[in-house]
């Protein structure tokens, strides 16, 4: 999942926050609301009641064969299991959420623009370059579209 944070130390609990590498380079944070705070503690727990407190955020159901056996960072050093591959998130989703991946992308971008969030924000978030693909997204709120209609009017001519 390049560009996603990928690693248990990478997230801050307490802040809800992570850092989101992009390809250049570049980091960003994402945040998270309550939904996902109470759920990332149980996605770090161990059977013994301890945490995870580093190694790949999300894993597998299994340990890896020994012909299939990943890099020693793509293996959790509490459990064995090996990093979740980006065809299984997507197949997982798909089948307990009836959601793609692309959904989920489309949908946050939906949302900002719904908030009013401006365009050139929608545009960093989703990494668009060209604003007329980040256009959909764009909501204008009342005043924006009373503005637009007062400059587009006719005007009135005074005797």
């Amino acid at each position: 999942m390049a560009g996603a944070f990928q690693e248990v130390e990478d997230l801050d609990l307490e802040h809800r926050r992570a850092p989101l590498r992009s390809k250049g380079g570049a980091v960003e944070w994402v945040s998270w609301d309550r939904g996902s705070a109470h759920l990332l503690p149980r996605l770090l727990r161990l059977p013994d009641g301890s945490a995870r407190t580093h190694g790949p955020l999300f894993l597998s159901e299994r340990r890896p064969v020994p012909a299939r056996r990943p890099g020693p960072g793509d293996i959790c050093p509490h459990t064995g299991r090996a990093r979740l591959g980006y065809d299984r998130a997507r197949v997982l989703l798909e089948k307990y959420a009836g959601l793609d991946l692309h959904q989920l992308r489309h949908s946050a971008a939906t949302h900002l623009g719904e908030a009013e969030i401006p365009l050139q924000l929608i545009m960093g978030k989703t990494r668009h370059k060209n604003p007329r693909t980040a256009m959909r997204y764009v909501k204008p709120g009342a005043e924006a579209i009373a503005k637009v209609t007062e400059v587009l009017a006719p005007r009135r001519r005074t005797h």
